[in-house]
């Protein structure tokens, strides 16, 4: 059983996009120790925010943006307390509180709430789905992306949906804290595919932006990392059911096993070694992979098992949207030098040692890039078995550090 739960985590949990591909579980919170006893999560709603007309960064005109978020805690009368929670590929705006009693708590209740590290007896925290959700067919998540109606044809738009980019998801946002009345950002902040979005915030509008805590992420999508993301989203293009995106219709057959095979590839990316030890080389129950070579090893099953599961709930389409999203991360800029040269406020990054999707080199690069620009930066590194997961489930190891970066 315990196995099972881990690998339905890591599925869950994908965050980035690298974005991770990131990756996160609601299951998975179950496995991170807490600090303390901490008091049960509050039940919060989640919200619809829409409005008409939205011009991508690339030019393409999109005729009505939905968007599902949730807040907790009050704005203040100056608009000026408010926190942004962005979030990891596969996952939503569900970072904190539940939404039913007996529910999951969102992804990173572990320090949102009040007398957590972000305060919600101090700070108006905002947390919102973003364009494109792999989560689209998930009754809890409200997003305008490929899997959604396009009002000229009546149809689903498919691939005709225009690219959308990390800046376009930060532009939702925009508009999305004009309609809540925030002025600023004391605080923006977000784990692997959120932590790009925290980046591009800082960028775009730096006289908005107190404060930018990305985690597990990176400075710069490079040549490596787009190469692992072209990898990722491969097997949903070889899938036959795929039909270019066309599988909406009536009778069709979603492309589940190629998504399934591209959520297998980020779930064991996203994991350290450590984490995969629990299945050392054991056969699966019942099968001897020594005499066929159709049997398999235990974490092969586990891990098929988990992202059979997985791919239930997501939508492939949306899967490829994004990646090409976080392949498109700081997409306006020269390079990294170029938008930090922008960017202000005081930062917090917060890599985890082991780290297999976003190293923790691109965490260094990035901290030494923003002293070269002048920018206040400080580092707090989690370790433990989870790997890029580190980020999410162990969050709670940089309660201190978000304290005190939070009181200066």
């Amino acid at each position: 059983m315990t196995t099972r739960r881990s690998l339905l985590a890591a599925a869950w949990a994908v965050p980035l996009a690298a974005a991770a591909p990131g990756i996160l579980a609601r299951a998975a919170l179950a496995q991170a120790p807490a600090a303390q006893a901490p008091a049960a999560p509050a039940l919060v709603e989640r919200r619809e925010f829409s409005f008409q007309g939205y011009t991508t960064r690339g030019g393409a005109s999109i005729p009505a943006i939905r968007t599902g978020y949730q807040t907790a805690g009050t704005l203040n009368a100056a608009g000026d307390n408010a926190v942004l929670v962005t979030h990891f590929f596969s996952g939503n705006g569900h970072a904190f509180g539940r939404l039913q009693a007996e529910g999951p708590a969102g992804w990173w209740d572990s320090i949102i709430g009040p007398g957590r590290p972000i305060d919600t007896e101090r700070y108006f925290v905002v947390a919102s789905d973003t364009l494109v959700n792999l989560n689209a067919p998930d009754r809890h998540t409200i997003t305008t992306g490929p899997a959604s109606v396009n009002p000229s044809t009546g149809r689903p738009w498919g691939m005709s949906f225009p690219a959308v980019s990390i800046r376009d998801f930060v532009e939702v946002q925009k508009r999305l804290l004009d309609h809540l009345g925030v002025k600023k950002l004391a605080l923006v902040a977000g784990p692997s595919m959120g932590s790009l979005q925290a980046i591009e915030w800082a960028a775009a509008y730096p006289e908005m932006v107190e404060r930018v805590m990305p985690v597990i992420g990176t400075g710069e999508m490079d040549a490596w990392m787009l190469g692992w993301l072209d990898l990722w989203a491969a097997p949903i293009r070889m899938d036959p059911a795929w039909r270019n995106g066309d599988y909406y219709g009536q009778g069709r057959e979603a492309p589940l096993r190629g998504l399934a095979e591209a959520l297998k590839l980020v779930t064991l990316h996203s994991r350290d070694r450590g984490w995969a030890g629990q299945f050392g080389r054991r056969p699966a129950e019942g099968q001897d992979p020594a005499r066929r070579v159709q049997d398999r090893f235990a974490i092969e099953a586990a891990l098929d098992a988990a992202a059979a599961a997985r791919a239930k709930v997501s939508d492939a389409n949306s899967f490829l949207y994004l990646v090409r999203a976080n392949q498109l991360f700081l997409n306006e800029y020269a390079g990294l030098e170029a938008a930090l040269a922008k960017a202000g406020g005081r930062w917090l990054v917060v890599p985890s040692r082991g780290d297999r999707v976003f190293p923790i080199e691109y965490s260094e690069e990035l901290v030494a890039a923003l002293r070269r620009a002048g920018r206040p930066v400080s580092q707090a590194v989690l370790t433990g078995t989870q790997g890029h997961l580190e980020g999410v489930v162990g969050i709670a190891q940089a309660e201190a550090q978000i304290r005190e970066f939070l009181a200066r």
